[in-house]
């Protein structure tokens, strides 16, 4: 059996993203995304919201 192990980098490549909206870090070797708390609570609302019913594409961008 095969099994598929992630990567594992000894330093981050210059050119991913590492705005305010997302964190990458390495832990021992894997690149983790960590997303801010902002986003965080995006995602949240719009699960919330995608309970009561469907997203389109308005309810994802004005909630």
């Amino acid at each position: 059996m095969t099994t598929n192990l992630p990567m594992k980098f000894s330093h981050l490549p210059k050119s991913l993203p590492l705005d305010d909206a997302i964190r990458i870090e390495l832990v021992e070797g894997v690149p983790i995304f960590r997303a801010s708390s902002l986003v965080q609570g995006r995602i949240e609302a719009l699960l919330t919201k995608q309970k009561k019913s469907a997203l389109t594409s308005e309810s994802i961008y004005f909630i």
